[in-house]
């Protein structure tokens, strides 16, 4: 008997018949004894479709009232999925966020997680029931309803595992695990059957869409291992975990594509650490993350600084840098063009020279120049035309020959 978290994405549930699917995988691993805690997301579109009523009704929706609304789309799908185990003959009871003891500080639509007591879901795993648990959602220290933000699921069901000591972790979504790069543009990028934790945050964090980055950094933070799989079929997945062995030759274990990233430029503003320290000192208050930054020399006093944010952050990043400005007494934010982000990742690079040379030298075969590039120890990320990034990722996954190789477990 074991005890297990499990989580299922918005595809997972999407419809009727798609629920029952889900019912009756628990089903099958309840009957063999394991005590169940299953984490769903919101029906594949439900939150698009909430997000586009409110922004019908108000172009820039209070956050506070956003997260009550969004909040909707997960109880909708755990009073689902329990009624479809009922139907089943398997007990089962759903939570919400705050029921299961998720607590979170205030920042409302990106909330991150304080403490997870865990609420009652041990005493009704001991009565026998399948607890179903709302993911991406919480409850701040005011007893106000908190989101996680966009994959808040996957942190859901990670922190849960981890205040419940759970033996297996599984997260159920549309793919089958972590691959080389996207199967839709490299139709032979290879399923890596076990990647470290450093290789899945740097992947998760250049929107590889199979995890959220803040997920995998509590898992790591906490050790909780887990593995990525499919909820369609029965194959095995990607475990993710601490330590995983490389095979020698395998410098670079993926290449991930962020389509939606925005240029922005801050310009006249005083030449001097002070300046761009309060610059990012609000964007990291207000919950935003930036990620290529280049600073131009200063000249007569005053320089110019060129950052990225997810495009989708752009309105929100613009309203608390022109706050700065503000203070400042001089400057203007102004977007300047949307970019796809190119990624590669793997430990391997720390001690193989020339990764960098293979890098540019397939994009340069295809009339790719990058202006932004930033690096970690095991990753490079580069900015690239958003008509040329797909041809991009191909370029560069051949060049590394990913096809190849595949790491061992």
């Amino acid at each position: 008997m074991a005890l297990i978290v499990q989580k299922y994405g918005g595809t997972s549930v999407a419809n009727v018949d798609r629920i029952k699917n889900v019912a009756a995988r628990v089903k099958a691993h309840w009957q063999q004894g394991n005590k169940m805690v299953v984490v769903v997301s919101a029906r594949s579109g439900v939150t698009n479709e909430l997000i586009a009523r409110a922004k019908a009704l108000h172009s820039t929706p209070e956050e506070r009232e956003m997260d009550m609304l969004l909040a909707i789309g997960e109880q909708e799908t755990i009073a689902l999925l329990s009624m479809a185990l009922h139907a089943i003959g398997v007990p089962a009871c759903s939570r919400t966020g705050a029921q299961a003891g998720i607590h979170t500080d205030t920042l409302h639509t990106r909330a991150r997680i304080a403490r997870v007591t865990g609420g009652d879901i041990p005493a009704r795993l001991d009565e026998g029931k399948v607890v179903i648990v709302a993911g991406f959602q919480g409850i701040s220290a005011q007893h106000e309803i908190t989101t996680l933000g966009r994959g808040g699921s996957d942190l859901t069901a990670i922190a849960v595992a981890a205040a419940i000591r759970a033996d297996l972790c599984q997260i159920y979504t549309d793919v089958d695990g972590v691959y080389t790069a996207d199967p839709r543009i490299v139709v032979n990028a290879r399923k890596l059957p076990v990647i470290a934790y450093d290789e899945m945050l740097e992947l998760a964090s250049s929107c590889s869409k199979v995890m959220q980055a803040r997920s995998v950094e509590f898992a790591q933070k906490y050790n909780v291992p887990f593995e990525v799989r499919s909820s369609f079929n029965d194959k095995p997945g990607t475990l993710v975990k601490a330590n995983a062995k490389t095979m020698e030759d395998a410098v670079v274990s993926g290449v991930a594509l962020d389509r939606s990233q925005m240029r922005v430029t801050v310009s006249d503003i005083p030449d001097d650490a002070a300046a761009v320290a309060a610059i990012f000192n609000a964007l990291g208050e207000a919950g935003l993350s930036v990620d290529m930054i280049i600073k131009n020399l200063g000249t007569q006093g005053r320089s110019n600084l060129t950052l990225s944010v997810s495009s989708d952050q752009f309105s929100y990043a613009e309203k608390v840098i022109n706050t700065v400005i503000g203070k400042l007494g001089s400057g203007a934010v102004r977007a300047t063009g949307e970019f796809a982000k190119l990624s590669i990742v793997g430990v391997g690079m720390i001690s193989h020279p020339g990764v960098a040379g293979t890098l540019f030298n397939a994009l340069a075969s295809i009339g790719v120049n990058c202006d932004l590039i930033t690096t970690s120890e095991i990753k490079i990320a580069v900015a690239v035309a958003p008509a040329k990034a797909d041809e991009a990722v191909r370029a560069v996954h051949e060049a590394f020959r990913l096809h190849d190789i595949v790491p061992i477990g």
